[in-house]
């Protein structure tokens, strides 16, 4: 039987300010990340955070901040195969997002902070989450220096710290500080969809054998459940006195956002 993993320790940054939860419907990905960037913004100005759980409403290539686009990807490929492009604000490798369960957690965070701390916290609260459903996941401390972010998937290499299923990646991070905020967001498969990267790539894709909550359980798991078993975490470990925030609001706040993630300027800047 699984036994749950001794956690590294972690800052106790995130822990001594106050925390929001939202639970956005599926959407999607130039709206998913213009919500990503309000809540940061909302975390530099309210001095808050806001743990946040949501969903794709089609299946979306995401890039790396700094990934390179032009003469990797197709869009006309992409588009015959009803996958949409999105940008991240966030650096790291590709990523299908499809039948997964997206993460952010946005927080204000000072000058000189070390942000691989703040990566440690939410992790184990990550962890902590998925251990209520039953999955006993482990930190990756993988042997080698991970190569520049290219064409291949996210899920191929784990990189320090994420979250591993025997041996197999589960949880792929990606995290940005940005004008005395930051924003950590990731994947946690349901099912692998990662294969589906070849159908946009320009170049040889390797194939991936990530973990997925569908494999660990025999069962699928949707997005409402694992929001529950997360939010429980956040009043238990962060916050006690955790708030909701309202979806259709917040949605409505970030959608002048969606224009950047939208756009060609961005999508294809490099």
């Amino acid at each position: 039987m699984d036994q749950r993993p001794n956690a590294p320790l972690g800052t106790a940054t995130l822990l001594r300010m106050q925390w929001a939860f939202l639970h956005t419907p599926p959407l999607p990905g130039a709206a998913n990340m213009a919500i990503d960037e309000f809540l940061m913004t909302r975390a530099r100005q309210s001095g808050t955070g806001v743990v946040r759980v949501y969903s794709w409403r089609y299946p979306a290539l995401s890039l790396g901040r700094h990934q390179t686009a032009r003469g990797a990807f197709d869009r006309e490929r992409a588009r015959a195969h009803g996958i949409g492009l999105v940008r991240r604000l966030t650096g790291g490798r590709a990523v299908i997002h499809h039948r997964e369960i997206t993460y952010s957690v946005t927080a204000p965070v000072a000058g000189g902070h070390a942000l691989r701390d703040d990566y440690s916290t939410i992790n184990q609260l990550l962890l902590a989450a998925l251990g209520e459903l039953g999955v006993y996941a482990d930190f990756a401390q993988p042997p080698r220096r991970l190569s520049p972010p290219a064409s291949a998937p996210c899920f191929e290499i784990p990189a320090h710290g994420e979250l591993m299923l025997h041996g197999r990646k589960l949880v792929g991070s990606a995290q940005l500080r940005e004008h005395g905020a930051m924003l950590q967001h990731g994947s946690i498969l349901v099912h692998d969809d990662q294969h589906r990267l070849g159908d946009v790539s320009l170049h040889p894709v390797p194939p991936t054998h990530a973990a997925t909550l569908a494999d660990a359980l025999e069962r699928d798991v949707s997005a409402e459940e694992f929001a529950r078993h997360l939010r429980t975490q956040v009043h238990a470990t962060w916050d006690h006195e955790v708030t909701d925030l309202d979806a259709a609001a917040v949605i409505e706040a970030a959608q002048p956002l969606a224009a950047r993630y939208e756009s060609d300027e961005w999508t294809w800047r490099r």
